[in-house]
């Protein structure tokens, strides 16, 4: 039986004898190394002493877009940067936040020895 090109089926039946392929891509032999984008997100977000947070934030996209583009060295190089940065923020924070919950004390503690001295247990 002959088609003419305009019958010819256009999605004809698999033939009995062929075999589905499953095609491997091999990528470059590239160290994966971390961007700590999320790391800086949180920083930008809650632990942004001196806008650390948002400056790590930088660096880590610089190192995500160089990574993309296929610059390893530039992305490692962008990528500490963001870490060195997201580890100072987060210790001037933690920081910041530990001193101030000292100072609460410490004022709320002398608050109470003033309240204790100034007036006597039986007055009212």
């Amino acid at each position: 039986m002959e088609h003419r090109a305009e019958q010819v089926p256009m999605n004809p039946a698999p033939y009995p004898y062929q075999v589905p392929t499953t095609v491997v891509t091999m990528a470059p032999n590239v160290m994966m190394f971390r961007d700590h984008l999320l790391w800086s997100i949180f920083n930008f977000f809650y632990l942004n002493f001196c806008c650390l947070g948002f400056v790590a934030l930088v660096y880590s996209v610089k190192s995500r877009d160089r990574k993309f583009v296929g610059d390893v060295e530039g992305a490692r190089h962008h990528a500490s940067t963001a870490r060195t940065l997201n580890i100072v923020a987060t210790a001037l924070s933690i920081l910041v936040f530990v001193i101030f919950i000292v100072l609460v004390f410490v004022g709320v503690f002398h608050a109470m020895q003033i309240v204790h001295r100034d007036y006597p247990k039986g007055w009212h």
